[in-house]
């Protein structure tokens, strides 16, 4: 029985031990609980803060974005309203100060206009007085012949008759010593006349040419491509066309874009750099300027090489650097449609032939051939004929006098000092002349030739006109009797003149005016 109350108190304690435990944990655990809902929401409530705030900070940085934009904006505008203010200004400037200038100059013409009355009035009394004095002369004369008759008892016929006889043996002296001295300059110019008589009749070489245009073609793969090369709003192209100084016209042509130019260096320039931006596909205008200054670089490089290279094909030596680089230059040059270095290599070879021809330093011929047309790579600014250019240049690096002289002479714009100058002449005719080698129609050529004739047919006197040397010299023959030896020689200016005014021709047209005399007599 102790035994059994002893384990009842036991199981009883164990119980009551166990409902304590149990009490002890659910008063924990419900403390705990609540303090991490109180934790839970003061978290929420500094999470809504923190949100809040940052709400906040985000719409204040929104709107100062926005406030910048907006002054930004308005700034611009501002500036903008400026500028046009400026130009219409500018502009309000120009146009008073034009109506000022229009006024002052109606005034000075209306000044002009009275003095010119003035000095016709002058002119109309000097004339009539002029006439008064010529009328006194003529009796004054009249006077002094009939006192000359009285003192020499001769009559005006027979005085008359006396003095032709003396000036006819006058004359004959004067024209035998004349006579004597041409046969002697004839003698001292034959082997020179000679020369020039060979150099008209040779012919004897032709060459290749490719007519140069003004316009180079592009080809790209598709028509997208012209969009990028234009740009947004057009920026690439602008961009494209300050660097290169080359017109770009995109138009409906498909798959092609074309570069128009007359400056063949410039086309070529923006020729090579399109087909490099397009192969790349970075197109703007940074990479623009980069492209086209490297092509640039090498390309002068590239001329370089090329006078290099024709100065070694023609066989010549010691060429100065800076001629060399002038020759390369020829390359992007030309003429009526003919490329000037193949134009001048063609006259060096001429030039060369017809000197070995005649026994002349052929090297010499070929390096005044090859120089002959140098004047006309030298920059446009410099204002002169392109021979003289060509003759100061050549001086400039010490060329042999006899080649600078050949350089400044082939149009006659200083005179010939040897006999390589006419060949150079000679030869730049042929290569100019030959059929094919200048870009002009046959129609275009036969009416630049009868326009030539006709033009020098317009003046009083003239029987016969004839263009030869393709429309580079025309020939007149004058009515002997109506045009004398004196109004030849200003007859021959005027057409000249004339023939500058009214018409467009290569080079230079020599116009030479013949009178010819015939005096028959009959021996019965």
């Amino acid at each position: 029985m102790a035994i059994t109350e002893n384990l009842v108190f036991m199981i009883g304690a164990l119980v009551v031990i166990i409902l304590l435990f149990f009490y002890l944990g659910w008063l924990l655990n419900s403390k705990v609980g609540k303090r991490s809902i109180s934790t839970a929401e003061e978290k929420a409530k500094q999470i809504l803060n923190d949100a809040d705030k940052e709400a906040n900070n985000l719409k204040r940085e929104k709107l100062l974005e926005v406030k910048d934009e907006w002054y930004k904006k308005k700034s611009e505008f501002d500036k903008e309203v400026v500028n046009k203010r400026n130009k219409f200004s500018t502009l309000e400037k120009q146009f008073s100060s034009r109506e000022e200038n229009i006024e002052k100059k109606f005034d000075l013409v209306l000044k002009k206009e009275k003095e010119a009355k003035d000095f016709e009035k002058q002119l109309q009394n000097q004339k009539v007085e002029i006439e008064k004095r010529i009328e006194t002369i003529k009796k004054l004369e009249n006077e002094q012949n009939e006192k000359l008759e009285k003192i020499a008892g001769l009559s005006k016929d027979e005085a008359k008759s006396m003095l032709v006889e003396n000036l006819i043996k006058d004359a004959k002296i004067d024209a035998f010593q004349t006579i004597k001295e041409l046969h002697e300059q004839a003698k001292n110019e034959a082997k020179r006349d000679a020369q020039k008589i060979i150099v008209q009749a040779i012919q004897r070489t032709a060459a290749d040419h490719s007519i140069e245009t003004t316009v180079s073609v592009v080809q790209i793969q598709s028509d997208d491509m012209k969009g990028r090369i234009i740009g947004k709003e057009g920026r690439n192209i602008r961009a494209f066309e300050a660097a290169t100084g080359v017109d770009v016209i995109v138009d409906d042509t498909p798959e092609a874009v074309i570069l128009s130019s007359f400056d063949q260096f410039r086309r070529e320039v923006a020729r090579v750099s399109l087909e490099r931006l397009i192969a790349d596909g970075r197109i703007h205008p940074t990479r623009i300027e980069e492209v086209v200054e490297k092509v640039k670089a090498e390309l002068e490089e590239e001329l370089v090489r090329d006078g290099e290279n024709t100065v070694l094909q023609l066989g010549l030596h010691n060429m100065h650097p800076e001629l060399t680089k002038h020759i390369g230059r020829m390359r992007y040059r030309s003429s009526y449609g003919q490329n000037l270095l193949q134009h001048s290599v063609e006259v060096a070879y001429l030039t060369g032939i017809m000197a070995a021809e005649i026994g002349l330093d052929v090297n010499l011929a070929k390096r005044a051939g090859l120089l002959h047309d140098i004047g006309k790579t030298v920059d446009k600014s410099i204002e002169g004929p392109h021979a003289l250019i060509g003759y100061d240049l050549t001086k400039k690096y010490k060329e042999n006098p006899i080649v600078s002289n050949a350089v400044g002479s082939h149009h006659e714009d200083i005179e010939m000092e040897h006999p390589i100058a006419p060949l150079v002449q000679a030869a730049d005719a042929i290569s100019g002349a030959r059929p094919g080698a200048r870009r002009e129609p046959l129609e275009g050529y036969v009416k630049r030739l009868e326009t030539l004739e006709e033009l020098a047919k317009s003046f009083d006197g003239v029987a016969k006109t004839y263009a030869i040397q393709a429309g580079r010299e025309v020939r007149v023959v004058v009515e002997q009797d109506k045009v004398d030896d004196t109004l030849a020689d200003k007859l021959a200016h005027d057409i000249a003149d004339k023939i500058q005014e009214e018409m467009e021709y290569p080079g230079q047209i020599k116009v030479t005016v013949i009178r010819e005399v015939r005096k028959v007599s009959y021996a019965k």
